[in-house]
């Protein structure tokens, strides 16, 4: 016998409840468990359908308008020591009571459901506009979403976002995945069309793609670390000033994520060499923390690089990079290593290294790190754990103690060697004497 379900993200939990109801739990449990995992890795289940908004000023002209797709994974307590997740969509029917249009800052409320909602908060300056935090808001009370809940409260998720520098009177657009990570909820954004700060009340024609979507993206397979000189084709270069970095999952709480680092990107534009520096007091930080995956966004004006941390439980490493570099001329030039098994350390601790590295991202672009140090999971009181230092850190610490053992150990053998000689002279002397 066939379920009538059909296997879209909206519908996973009814299908598995009628199927638990249809076959028993024995049966049906394994399937079920399979599809929300497959779905929380990140698979695509795409819809065929969006949400799609229009938010009108006073005035009554359009302000604020939205058409994209949203998915939902949430994991929550059903009974001690028990969890189960749940995946769901943002509906096509939704209302927008709460969204607001200012000249600088505008906010794009979707409710749904029972007690369910999805906040955007845009800001504008100068000539471009960025999305600064999404909220998502759950209500545990709604059993139909929620089956269970030991909990009956209704919790809050912000994440910083990646939308960024987005010139007015253009909209958002990207194809492409976009998975905001923070503790036990995911959430999956794609087919994304926004437009904040509509002018004349008329969307525009004109769009800004996300660096996910544009062509001239490059994947290396591996990646090298070594300890060279900076780039020479920009000489006059300065050393980068070390910067702070950190998040943090609300406005309330202490770091979940820190870095400090120096940041130089040597890439390649046509027959070109260039070297940009990462300038700190004019660089934005984004990103989200989650229990096995960690995001770091820095952008700025020229450069927006996006840093994902993973962790076995064990031990952490730097596992993705995706950096891109808006030249002042030409396309910009974007590298992207999902392959990446570097600056590994302890969880509960932190990585550290002081010497300059070299990560060889592409073969076009290449980012120089100076007084690093990172410390993406387990961060107690917004300070970081003990350190591991680097290879090359390491390496030096233990050449004066080696370096001593050799010269102590040559000084013994020449004074044995002398004494050896001495000895020897002496006893042919004496056999003179006789």
């Amino acid at each position: 016998m066939r379920s009538s379900c059909t296997w879209k993200v909206a519908e996973v939990v009814s299908c598995c409840r009628f199927l638990n109801k249809s076959f028993g739990y024995q049966v049906i449990m394994f399937r079920c468990a399979f599809l929300i995992l497959f779905l929380a890795l990140g698979n695509e289940l795409h819809l065929s359908h969006g949400t799609e908004v229009s938010v009108n000023n006073t005035e009554n002209k359009l302000c604020l308008y939205a058409n994209l797709m949203v998915n939902f994974s949430v994991t929550y307590e059903v009974g001690v020591n028990k969890n189960e997740t749940v995946i769901f969509v943002l509906p096509e029917n939704v209302t927008t009571e709460g969204s607001t249009c200012d000249n600088t800052t505008s906010t794009l409320k979707l409710s749904f459901g029972h007690g369910h909602s999805w906040t955007v908060e845009f800001t504008k300056k100068n000539k471009t506009y960025q999305v600064d935090t999404i909220v998502f808001s759950y209500n545990l009370n709604d059993s139909s979403v929620f089956p269970n809940s030991t909990s009956k409260e209704t919790k809050f998720v912000t994440v910083k976002s990646i939308i960024t520098n987005v010139s007015v009177d253009t909209y958002y657009s990207c194809k492409s995945e976009n998975v905001l990570t923070v503790e036990s909820v995911i959430q999956t954004l794609y087919d994304v069309a926004l437009q904040a700060f509509v002018i004349n009340g008329s969307k525009s024609d004109t769009d800004t793609v996300c660096s996910a979507d544009m062509t001239s993206t490059t994947v290396a397979p591996t990646t090298t670390v070594t300890s060279t000189a900076a780039p020479t084709s920009t000489p006059t270069l300065p050393t980068p000033t070390t910067g702070k970095y950190s998040i943090a999952p609300d406005v309330n709480s202490t770091a979940c994520l820190m870095a400090t680092f120096g940041l130089q990107i040597g890439y390649k534009q046509g027959d070109k060499e260039e070297t940009i520096n990462l300038v700190p007091n004019i660089t934005e930080v984004g990103g989200a923390c989650g229990a096995n995956s960690s995001d770091l966004i820095l952008t700025s004006d020229t450069i927006t690089i996006m840093f994902t941390f993973s962790n076995d439980g064990k031990k952490f490493h730097l596992h993705a990079l995706k950096v891109t570099v808006k030249p002042a001329t030409g396309d910009p030039v974007i590298a992207v290593n999902n392959n990446m098994s570097i600056w590994a350390a302890a969880v509960g601790s932190s990585y550290m290294c002081n010497k300059e590295q070299t990560l060889n991202v592409t073969d076009t672009l290449t980012l120089y790190t100076f007084e690093l140090r990172v410390q993406p999971f387990e961060v107690n009181k917004g300070e970081f754990a003990t350190a591991e230092d680097c290879q090359d850190d390491t390496t030096e610490s233990w050449l004066v103690p080696i370096a001593v053992g050799v010269a102590l150990t040559l000084l013994v053998l020449i004074v044995l060697v002398a004494y050896f000689i001495g000895r020897k002279r002496n006893q042919g002397t004496g056999y003179e004497h006789f």
